[in-house]
């Protein structure tokens, strides 16, 4: 268990050494992931680190989940070339509600350490501000590549965005974390809770790092605004066939990351791949819903047959703009309903269009495919 937790799904442990003798020594750790409720759509991406916790947890460590309730409204500006909208505290506790629930789905939360930053942050006040503020320096801060890719565009850096590696890393020292767990563009925030735990005077936390998963299309990394990713929401035949869709070079990375399945090395790629899609889709709804999810799928898309229910598509134009009615139907952008249409992508009644300025008139009943495996029943 221990080779494990130290090599599944893992990029980079700082140090590998010490957080291996500690894991040997039997000593029970306690383990931190930090989540900031931001949004309310969660995709396979957000649960990379969740199934790390869970190995923890088997394994007998403590794990605490960190809601970061009051961090949320200052908002991470890792990788990010703007600076994030503030949140309204109502719109960080409906987020939390979702996050903990689907967290549920991959962790055993009645043994999780729950906790929210606003418990330690929120009452901090002045004199916990001016200590954070001791623990690093303007130099320090300004070295992220985040910060300097903003000012080089001359783009404002506020003083509470500066602040937030600080105030994240004073969570470790809140909860005594042993371990930090976080995505690869987490790394500066999870050091310096490192770093914020040396100025307590506490041992550093040990950090572990994990890629971040390239989405659908084996591209960009998964993300609601490229329209590659899978929701966790999303319904089971959905889920089954996007992740049916992705390259084969995926397929390991995917098992490896996204569950506790080791990827088979005597099936072939179809067969890896309905393995890890009933996998997957049995971890967010049901063994049996994953059961029926890959017998429609077989049916579907080897026996040439319609799914036997079809979600509809409501119009009010009879005759829309054909990127328009993509958009409609999910696709996130007109640039990426251009981009479906020009690769052949796009199918009504079967008919593949490829004019994207196309104006298509419906009398209603038409189904309207997307990708391979995307389909609409359109309503008037």
């Amino acid at each position: 268990m221990i080779k494990r937790i130290l090599t599944r799904g893992v990029e980079e442990i700082i140090v590998k050494s010490h957080l291996e003798e500690l894991l040997r020594s039997g000593k029970k750790l306690r383990v931190k992931l930090g989540i900031d409720p931001t949004a309310p759509d969660l995709h396979l991406g957000h649960t990379v680190p969740l199934i790390k916790l869970g190995q923890f947890q088997k394994a007998g460590h403590k794990i605490v989940l960190i809601i970061g309730d009051f961090t949320a409204t200052i908002g991470d500006p890792s990788g990010r070339t703007e600076a994030r909208k503030p949140l309204s505290e109502k719109q960080v506790k409906s987020n939390m509600k979702k996050y903990i629930s689907f967290a549920g789905k991959i962790i055993n939360i009645k043994k999780t350490e729950i906790r929210y930053n606003s418990e330690w942050l929120k009452g901090g006040g002045v004199k916990l501000f001016l200590e954070l503020a001791k623990g690093a320096s303007v130099q320090q801060i300004l070295k992220r590549e985040d910060f300097k890719k903003r000012l080089a565009l001359g783009n404002d850096v506020s003083v509470l965005e500066s602040l937030y590696p600080l105030f994240q890393g004073y969570d470790s020292v809140a909860v005594k974390a042993d371990v930090e767990i976080g995505g690869r563009d987490q790394k500066l925030n999870l050091l310096m809770g490192r770093r914020v735990q040396r100025f307590f005077g506490m041992p550093e936390q040990d950090i572990m790092t994990f890629p971040l998963i390239e989405g659908t299309d084996g591209v960009r990394k998964m993300s609601k605004s490229y329209g590659n990713y899978v929701a966790l929401d999303e319904k089971p035949n959905e889920m089954f066939g996007k992740i049916m869709s992705i390259p084969d070079s995926l397929i390991k990375i995917y098992f490896e990351t996204l569950t506790d399945v080791d990827a088979p090395k005597s099936l072939n790629s179809y067969k890896s791949k309905l393995l890890l899609a009933e996998t997957i889709v049995g971890m967010y709804h049901s063994k049996g819903t994953a059961k029926k999810a890959r017998e429609e799928f077989i049916k579907v898309f080897s026996k040439k047959e319609l799914p036997k229910e079809l979600p509809l598509l409501k119009i009010k134009n009879k005759k829309p703009d054909i990127m328009e009615l993509l958009v409609k139907a999910g696709v996130p952008s007109k640039n990426e309903a251009r981009r479906l249409i020009m690769q052949g992508g796009v199918k009504i009644n079967g008919e593949t269009k490829n004019n994207p300025n196309e104006k298509t008139a419906f009398r209603g009943g038409e189904v309207l495919r997307i990708g391979k495996h995307r389909f609409f029943k359109i309503v008037i």
